[in-house]
């Protein structure tokens, strides 16, 4: 039998089609429903490892965990990578096949992948009794239409209906909706439903009458006016858009336990990618995390993270450009506590040969660990579990760079020397036993009198956010009218919105 479907489209990016399709699933998770979610291209910079060692967006690792399923290669089959503003890195089903420029991807591979695409969606839909997917940027990118592949390309070719989000905290939501139905050839209006509002603050009542208004425009209905949430920031997957006061809770709620706070400063690199490692930091009650550029910014932090990134050579120029290497090298001599990440590992090393990604041959690293990192062609993929600090850590492992390790004490699958710790793994702080011992030893070289929670569970701080997310579904849009779409499919002589695609 198969499964019903929905397209969660946005009028732009970051509309809140990630967050309203993670809504979604758990709201009908709750229902009793078997529930999938997909998105057949992503772009992003933050992935994950399925336990079958394939690498997909976080974001649908999230909505997965939403739906309460395991992530595999079928939700993602196309993730890209970028490593420039021209290029990515094109990830199918979970692993690499290439890198490609973007004229290249949209000129002709593009369209080799709609297949393998439309098989993971219907190979889904044979399976759950629903998927929920999840569009990109804006259908109406008109472009782009002829080689869509995640948008109404697979929309059209799966018969889902659609439902477009915007976001009206940024204004201009009715012009957007209006827009993006009218700029859609017919046979894509046929299929877009309506529309949710998304980020709404304020006394509703007042926006009935535009809605009222959007609905004779375009014979379309609104199926809800969703309010803005603070704290919901999980697993971004566009860009850098979260503030980190608290990415999982705000810290106006959890103040700290001990006498001091502990603040965190994280090196803002180029390509930073899964940036999310931190939010288990922000997570923990009197822990600050800001985001920073300038080296006089390290001067109060009581722990520096050199994230991962896809470009370390291109990290390093820009830490040894913006003074923030020789400030890391001031803060390792005086013992004073760095960790880096994957690619904040690699920098953090003494020599980086490198003919894979950025082809830059052989590179001086940072000097701080005793590590050589050669770039393999392989990318490693896994997910590790380990110890560290007497406590069970788990992660998961995404990179090129194969190190060596000349000496140091061991740290996961890297080393520590003195206050500077170095690891590829992705994830580790989200062990809370693990998270609270590091924090422990960072706050002693730091000198500050920072206890943390016994009681801290970043796993359980995510179920309340995606239940948070499945009750703005459930109290705030119709949910009677969206179960219709999903099992039945659009409804049948939606008008036509001139001028339709060129």
């Amino acid at each position: 039998m198969r499964g019903g479907g929905l397209l969660v489209a946005g009028t732009t990016s970051d509309a809140g089609k990630s967050v309203v399709t993670a809504g979604i699933c758990r709201w009908l998770v709750r229902q009793g429903m078997k529930v999938a979610p997909f998105k057949g291209q992503n772009m992003s910079l933050n992935s994950f490892v399925t336990r079958e060692g394939a690498e997909i967006g976080r974001a649908q690792a999230m909505q997965a965990q939403a739906a309460r399923v395991e992530p595999t290669a079928l939700m993602n089959p196309v993730l890209l990578k970028p490593g420039s503003d021209r290029s990515s890195q094109v990830v199918l089903m979970g692993r690499p096949i290439g890198e490609l420029s973007a004229r290249g991807y949209h000129g002709g591979r593009q369209k080799e992948l709609f297949e393998p695409v439309l098989a993971c969606l219907e190979e889904l839909r044979s399976t759950y009794d629903a998927v929920i997917c999840e569009g990109a940027g804006s259908p109406a990118e008109i472009n782009l239409r002829r080689t869509d592949i995640v948008n109404m390309g697979i929309a059209r070719a799966a018969k889902l209906p659609v439902v477009v989000v915007g976001d009206i905290d940024r204004g201009g939501v009715f012009a957007q909706f209006f827009g993006t139905t009218a700029l859609l050839a017919p046979e894509d209006q046929a299929l877009v439903a309506g529309y949710l509002v998304n980020k709404f603050r304020g006394d509703v009542t007042l926006l009935e009458p535009g809605l009222d208004m959007l609905h004779d425009l375009t014979g379309r209905r609104t199926f809800g006016v969703l309010p803005y949430a603070h704290g919901l920031g999980i697993d971004e997957e566009d860009g850098l858009r979260v503030s980190l006061r608290g990415a999982v809770r705000e810290s106006v709620v959890a103040p700290p336990l001990g006498a001091d706070v502990l603040r965190v400063a994280v090196c803002a690199v180029p390509l930073m990618s899964n940036f999310t490692d931190v939010d288990a930091l922000a997570a923990e009650p009197g822990v600050v995390v800001r985001f920073v550029d300038r080296p006089e910014e390290l001067v109060d932090a009581d722990l520096v993270v050199v994230p991962g990134t896809r470009g370390t050579v291109k990290a390093l120029a820009w830490l040894r450009e913006r003074g923030l290497a020789d400030a890391l090298a001031r803060r390792a001599a005086e013992g004073r506590p760095v960790l880096g990440i994957c690619g904040g590992f690699q920098a953090l090393g003494e020599r980086i040969d490198d003919e894979v990604e950025s082809r830059a041959g052989t590179v001086d690293g940072l000097g701080l660990l005793p590590v050589r990192v050669r770039f393999a062609p392989g990318k490693t993929l896994a997910r590790p579990v380990g110890e560290a600090l007497g406590e069970r850590v788990e992660g998961y492992e995404i990179h090129h760079g194969v190190a060596e390790m000349l000496g140091g004490e061991p740290f996961l699958d890297g080393c520590r020397v003195g206050a500077v710790w170095g690891t590829h793994w992705h994830g580790s702080l989200e062990s809370d036993g693990f998270r609270r011992a590091f924090l422990r030893e960072v706050a002693a070289a730091a000198g500050r009198r920072f206890v943390p929670a016994p009681d801290t569970s970043f796993g359980a701080l995510r179920e309340e956010q995606l239940d948070r997310l499945g009750d703005l579904i459930e109290e705030h849009a119709d949910t009677d009218a969206l179960l219709r779409l999903i099992e039945k499919g659009a409804p049948q002589g939606l008008p036509f919105v001139p001028p339709g695609a060129p």
